[in-house]
Parts: structure tokens; sequence; C-alpha cells
């Protein structure tokens, strides 16, 4: 039984469509929840959008304000919970 578990991809690792606003940060596919969230923490480091006064805070560009329902910042943890609104 422990097998069939371990085999059996959990809802962090299932593959998720991401929808076209979140497609122009992390690319359009499918990707597990864990990989958008790397891939989003890339894309903003390498745009450095963190504010450099609070590091868990993200400061949105035109890409993620879209992800982002139209915030113009958002912190980590209220990131992830835009995140899975954009993966089907």
């Amino acid at each position: 039984m422990a097998e069939a578990a371990a085999k059996k991809p959990n809802a962090l690792q299932k593959p998720l469509q991401p929808s076209a606003e979140l497609a122009a940060v992390v690319g359009s596919a499918k990707l597990s929840r864990g990989e958008v969230v790397s891939k989003t923490w890339e894309y903003i480091k390498k745009n450095n959008l963190q504010n450099p006064a609070n590091k868990r805070e993200i400061v949105a560009d035109d890409k993620l304000r879209a992800v982002f329902h139209g915030k113009d910042r958002v912190t980590m943890f209220e990131m992830n919970k835009h995140l899975a609104q954009h993966l089907k």
C-alpha cells in the first residue's frame, strides 16, 4: 500500500496548466505548483522585483500585475494564493 501511495503524485506534484497571464511569466507548459513557484521566483529575482527594504514584498511589473489581479505589491505569502488562481 505504501508503494502505491509513493507513485501517486500529490497535489503539489500534479502538472497544471497556467493561465495566459501566468504563462507570460513561467511559460505555457504544464507545471507542478512547486515548479510554478520556483519559476516565478526566478523571474522576480532576474527582474529585481523584491522590495529592497522588505524582501518578503514583491513589487509587480506589468506581467506580474496581471497575475496579482492588478495589485502593485504583494507579500510572498499572498503570491502563492494568486498563483493558485491561475492554475487549472
